[in-house]
């Protein structure tokens, strides 16, 4: 299972809204990946996703496999589009 979502934070993908990201999905059991620029890394890991430099306008791919991935998706669309980290492409 596979979303698209593009950055709008004025900061991109900074300290507080990667935080964010990583405390939502890490309770679930799902296996989740953050695709930047053909590049992978799991969502859980908050060095991981900053070391991405994920800025303003940038499109990034959330893609989740796993028991209660479904649930996961809708938990990282939740947080991305009502914390205005972004929005779904």
């Amino acid at each position: 299972m596979k979303k698209t979502f593009k950055i709008t934070t004025p900061e991109g993908l900074h300290a507080r809204p990667t935080a964010l990201l990583v405390t939502a999905v890490t309770p679930f059991a799902s296996e989740v990946q953050l695709t930047y620029n053909d590049k992978s890394v799991n969502l859980k890991s908050i060095m991981g996703v900053m070391a991405q430099g994920i800025g303003t306008g940038s499109t990034i791919t959330i893609s989740a496999q796993g028991a209660d991935a479904e649930q996961l998706m809708q938990t990282v669309t939740d947080v991305i589009v009502t914390k205005g980290i972004g929005e779904e492409c």
